[in-house]
């Protein structure tokens, strides 16, 4: 299972297609419905896939045997910045003991960290008019929309990130921070 339209995702699993034969499933990831776009580029390269609606994934979940998700950052804790929806799959992927895999490039790894009272800061909020169209225009006033890009998966909720340098566990992250980075890269 993979959620949104990643292009790592895209090319690991076009690449692993190649040796084996295995289903996808794509959650759509509302209101842009990336996954959508990912699921007609998987199917045009012959992989079996699926798309299903971002409710769904929890009822979902118990068939899969594994979840591959791309990451806009991967955070000095261990967690990451994703595609919205990524936390609803990963509590889900936890839930069933399905392991949660994330695909990064090295150069995704961030010195900074998650702080839960800076979320305007952390996340990026765009119109609201995908979730509700203006033109309802009573409606709209009644009620707030919010329509965030990205969520926090917590490193708890990670299996295993897999970079062009090879895999490592969440919990391995700092250790890269202080390989691939001088201190003073730290503060930005």
């Amino acid at each position: 299972m993979t959620i949104g339209k990643s292009r790592t995702v895209e090319a690991f699993l076009k690449k692993a297609a190649k040796k084996r034969n295995f289903q996808v499933i794509v959650a759509e990831c509302a209101p842009f419905y990336h996954g959508q776009e990912l699921a007609t580029s998987l199917a045009s390269a012959g992989i079996e896939t699926t798309v299903i609606t971002d409710s769904a994934v929890f009822a979902i979940m118990s068939r899969v045997n594994k979840v591959i998700i791309g990451t806009h950052t991967v955070m000095a804790d261990g967690g990451l910045k994703s595609i919205n929806g990524s936390h609803t799959v990963a509590l889900a992927a936890k839930y069933y003991s399905v392991p949660l895999i994330v695909c990064t490039a090295m150069f995704k790894l961030s010195p900074q960290y998650q702080c839960s009272y800076d979320q305007d800061a952390y996340n990026k909020f765009v119109s609201p008019n995908d979730v509700l169209k203006y033109s309802d225009g009573e409606l709209i006033s009644k009620v707030q929309v919010h329509n965030p890009v990205f969520d926090y998966v917590p490193p708890d909720l990670v299996t295993l990130y897999v970079s062009n340098i090879g895999g490592n566990a969440p919990s391995y992250v700092y250790r890269l921070l202080s390989e691939l980075y001088h201190p003073d890269d730290h503060e930005l």
